[in-house]
């Protein structure tokens, strides 16, 4: 965990061009929910007032690889087509894959829908999206490995 806490910041410092975060308090409530993944993981959903500084980040196991979901609010010039920046790492055996297609979509609390290909940044792939709107999005991901095998995965990031 402190390997990938180090690679979050290091990109997200990548990310951020060696700037600070956007300045400003803002509340958010992350709730957090698998979509379309075959396992039996058991999470509880929990509040919690999060400042815009603070990095979102939740983990799920998928058919055998650990998805790590990172989203971070997007300093002024570096929005990469958003607000937010939503990044994506896979790993499997404790080892990064860096060689895998992967698309995104996210669901906005109105209803309304955006897909994305994720983008490679170091060990993450990642793209930006509009998740400042108050209400829960729904952050999707489908990933096709090597093998030609293609794995689905989700979680929830709300904003009160």
């Amino acid at each position: 965990m402190k390997k990938r806490l180090l690679m979050v910041t290091l990109i997200s410092g990548l990310a951020l061009a060696g700037g600070a975060y956007a300045g400003g308090k803002d509340d958010h409530d992350h709730s957090h929910d698998d979509q379309g993944s075959s396992h039996d993981d058991t999470h509880a959903d929990h509040d919690t007032g999060h400042d815009s500084g603070e990095m979102f980040m939740e983990e799920r196991s998928v058919d055998g690889y650990e998805v790590s979901f990172h989203v971070m609010a997007a300093q002024q010039g570096m929005e990469h087509g958003g607000s937010h920046n939503f990044m994506v790492m896979i790993e499997q055996d404790d080892k990064v894959l860096n060689n895998v297609v992967i698309n995104s979509k996210v669901i906005y609390p109105n209803g309304n829908s955006d897909s994305k290909p994720l983008m490679k940044m170091g060990d993450w792939y990642m793209n930006g999206y509009d998740l400042g709107n108050m209400g829960k999005h729904q952050l999707m991901i489908l990933f096709k490995t090597v093998d030609g095998a293609k794995h689905k995965a989700g979680v929830y990031y709300s904003v009160e």
